[in-house]
């Protein structure tokens, strides 16, 4: 038997009826004013399609949605941070954040909770850089940092190595295919890119402890 895995996708929730979701193992909402609420139906999309992506890649993976971002895909940095501590005092082993900020005033308080987070032994997926843009807390040390790749293919990751020792995994932008949709009207960019890492890494990690 493949070891459980644990992965919270924070984004805008989950449509878990969809059928390249296949149901989660349970969630939260974490509204703008902190509190923590029991609806974590997403009502955008993205977070539905980012965790098709990682269901595709590692199915028996235990997903859990937290969802933070509700009218739009912005939120501010406490709801993120209490996001994070949710994931790891709800045991898991994954965090996918499709989402990233580039305010170089939220890189303290990130750090500080990532690094609680990596004490534990939780992996943090992020973006690292996009366009130019340097995204927090991709580029924070301890963060799994991933880059865009358009030429890699869905089913694999390509890695490099970062100035501080860290490796960067370069990954397609494409999310999982929709039957009669065409590429260039689906959802892609940076955000699949984490999502197909997340996935390839959690199909890993129950590869080696089954």
């Amino acid at each position: 038997m493949k070891s459980e895995v644990r992965i919270a996708v924070i984004d805008s929730g989950v449509h878990a009826a969809h059928p390249h979701v296949n149901g989660v193992a349970g969630g939260v909402s974490i509204a703008p004013d902190g509190r923590e609420e029991a609806d974590y139906v997403d009502r955008l999309g993205h977070g539905t399609a980012v965790t098709a992506v990682i269901r595709e890649k590692a199915p028996e993976a235990e997903i859990f949605a937290v969802k933070v971002f509700h009218d739009s895909l912005a939120t501010r940095i406490e709801p993120l941070l209490q996001a994070l501590d949710w994931s790891a005092r709800n045991g898991m082993h994954l965090i996918n954040l499709s989402l990233g900020t580039d305010n170089p005033r939220n890189e303290a308080p990130l750090r500080t909770t990532v690094d609680r987070l990596v004490g534990q032994g939780i992996k943090l997926i992020a973006a690292h850089k996009d366009s130019g843009v340097r995204w927090l807390p991709g580029c924070l040390a301890g963060v799994v940092p991933v880059a865009l790749d358009w030429d890699c293919p869905r089913e694999e990751y390509r890695t490099s190595m970062l100035p501080d020792g860290r490796t960067l995994y370069h990954a397609s932008g494409f999310p999982r295919p929709i039957p009669g949709v065409p590429w260039e009207r689906n959802l892609k960019g940076i955000s699949f890119a984490v999502a197909n890492v997340t996935g390839l890494i959690a199909r890993e990690l129950q590869d080696q402890a089954g």
